[in-house]
């Protein structure tokens, strides 16, 4: 592994994804990789087996996954898989030693973007990366209509609707909800509203979240209908019908 900076275009390009997932149970891998994604503009949160990354990834609401295919408590293609069956379609990037053909096609037909052998320089990782979030930018863009239950949102004509009601939504309130909509089922922190909604990198000590998810939740969850807006005490929000 060497640890290599992309210069240019690229390098402003991978600081693009801001939230990377490292799943590496070698402590000497995870800290080379958390230093150079770090470097790079990136933050980075490490789980060290199968089982606390596949709970983290669930919740975390990571623009890209790092993931090791060997694991304590659950192997990468165990998790990858779990993933790609709950719906979750985070752009995730396999790491292993093992680097025969068939493994890598395993790895690809698992649901995985990409496929990288140990030892890997830097900036192939970083150059992985921006190519996985153009992909994922890409399919985002056309997607037009957003559905959580019986809650819909039009992108395209900015108007949402539950069971049929159109709601009264400010465009920030809007914003807000696609948000959400999109993380649909996941837990999303103040922190990543502020940086996703606001554009803010940092909780500016307001209680702004507060008085629009209050006024979200009152054009959602009208009376007589299932909550969908629900406060996950300690960790944010989520979206989506009770669990």
């Amino acid at each position: 592994m060497r640890d290599e900076k992309p210069d240019g275009e690229a390098w402003e390009t991978s600081r693009a994804c801001r939230r990377i997932l490292v799943v590496e149970d070698d402590a000497t891998t995870a800290a080379f990789l958390t230093a150079g994604l770090t470097a790079n503009g990136y933050a980075v949160e490490w789980a060290a087996d199968g089982l606390t990354g596949l709970a983290l990834a669930r919740n975390g609401g990571f623009d890209a996954i790092v993931l090791d295919r060997m694991l304590p408590g659950m192997d990468g293609l165990s998790l990858l898989g779990t993933l790609r069956g709950q719906g979750t379609d985070t752009p995730v990037i396999f790491l292993s030693a093992i680097g025969s053909t068939d493994e890598r096609v395993r790895g690809l037909r698992a649901g995985s973007d990409d496929y990288l052998v140990k030892p890997f320089a830097m900036s192939e990782l970083l150059a992985r990366l921006e190519v996985s979030q153009r992909r994922s930018a890409a399919a985002s863009a056309v997607v037009t209509r957003l559905a959580c239950a019986d809650l819909t949102l039009d992108l395209l004509a900015s108007r949402a609707e539950r069971a049929g009601q159109v709601l009264l939504l400010q465009p920030r309130a809007l914003q807000l909800l696609e948000f959400l909509m999109r993380n649909s089922g996941q837990v999303v922190t103040r922190s990543m509203i502020f940086q996703k909604v606001w554009n803010y990198d940092f909780d500016p000590g307001t209680n702004v979240i507060d008085v629009y998810v209050s006024n979200l939740r009152r054009e959602i969850d009208r009376p007589g209908l299932a909550p969908l807006l629900h406060t996950v005490r300690g960790a944010g929000y989520r979206l989506g019908p009770r669990a």
